[in-house]
């Protein structure tokens, strides 16, 4: 297995683009808020700085990560997989009006 931590910044009107991944991975935001939306287009919740997150795995769970805010989003995620896994899979735009 691989235990991985990786600071992700996501600057003010950035996304990380429509993805999932295939374990379920943990995250913590350090600054700013994330705005999270599901493959409905729905917000699937919003997450202030000191709030934990956690994302299920599998391609059903496909999902995007958007910094609506004035200041960059700070978000310290784990992910623990099997050795060689991908940290994430790219997934297209399920349909909404926004990327």
């Amino acid at each position: 297995m691989d235990y991985i931590i990786r600071r992700i910044t996501l600057p003010p009107g950035q996304t990380t683009g429509w993805h999932y991944h295939q374990y379920t991975i943990f995250g913590v935001v350090q600054n700013g808020t994330l705005s999270h939306f599901d493959a409905s287009c729905k917000s699937d919740g919003g997450y202030k700085k000191g709030s934990t997150i956690t994302e299920p795995g599998g391609a059903k769970y496909v999902h995007i990560g958007r910094n609506l805010g004035k200041k960059p989003v700070v978000l310290d995620v784990a992910y623990i997989m099997p050795h060689g896994t991908p940290l994430s899979t790219d997934a297209p735009n399920p349909g909404c009006d926004f990327q």
